[in-house]
């Protein structure tokens, strides 16, 4: 999943929420340099992506992108879901999308010290892009593309894979809603499980 689905299944906790939106730049064994709560973040997002990559719906959405994409098709699904996850909001979370990413902004702001040196880096572009609340239209999610592919040195050619969205749009959006369902209750068990194991 990408940045505005972790941050979402983290729940209220910030230190939660701000170990799954960093995970990604923290490697092996490196999480326990971190609070706690960062720790609890961290092996979340890790089963968030575990369970997100090997289940069949997702592989079913990756499938239809792998002839033009490969490898990078999983990433661009990551996108996807976001785009649809910001649509469709106000059909998991009561708070309006634009009050509830101004409101993680702050948090990161807010523990701007704790985060690896590549958040650091990033989250100002994030913030000034406002890119959270743009996942909820296509010219957001265009420019979300844009930036991956450029970071693949024009490689991926991610950049072209709007098409594919515009094409099968209903059917990413279904299988997002299928899947996203299961990954919120699994989410929410693991979650429970490492709190309890953290005595937090």
């Amino acid at each position: 999943m990408n940045f505005l689905a972790h941050i979402f299944l983290s729940g209220d906790h910030e230190l939660i929420t701000l170990g799954n939106f960093v995970a990604d730049g923290i490697r092996g064994r490196k999480y326990k340099d971190y609070p706690p709560e960062m720790q609890v973040g961290i092996l979340l997002h890790r089963e968030i992506d575990t369970f997100t990559d090997a289940h069949p719906i997702v592989r079913q959405s990756t499938k239809r992108l792998h002839k033009n994409y490969s490898h990078y098709s999983g990433v661009i699904v990551d996108i996807f879901y976001d785009h649809f996850l910001a649509k469709n909001w106000n059909h998991y979370e009561a708070e309006d999308l634009e009050s509830y990413v101004q409101r993680f902004y702050r948090s990161i702001e807010r523990h701007y010290d704790l985060m690896p040196k590549r958040f650091k880096d990033l989250t100002p572009y994030m913030i000034n892009g406002n890119w959270l609340y743009s996942y909820r239209t296509m010219e957001g999610i265009q420019k979300v593309l844009n930036g991956m592919n450029r970071r693949t040195n024009n490689k991926s050619r991610m950049n072209e894979a709007k098409e594919e969205l515009r094409l099968y749009y209903d059917d990413f959006e279904k299988e997002f809603e299928a899947f996203f369902k299961l990954l919120i209750q699994h989410s929410s068990e693991v979650k429970a499980e490492l709190i309890k194991s953290y005595n937090l």
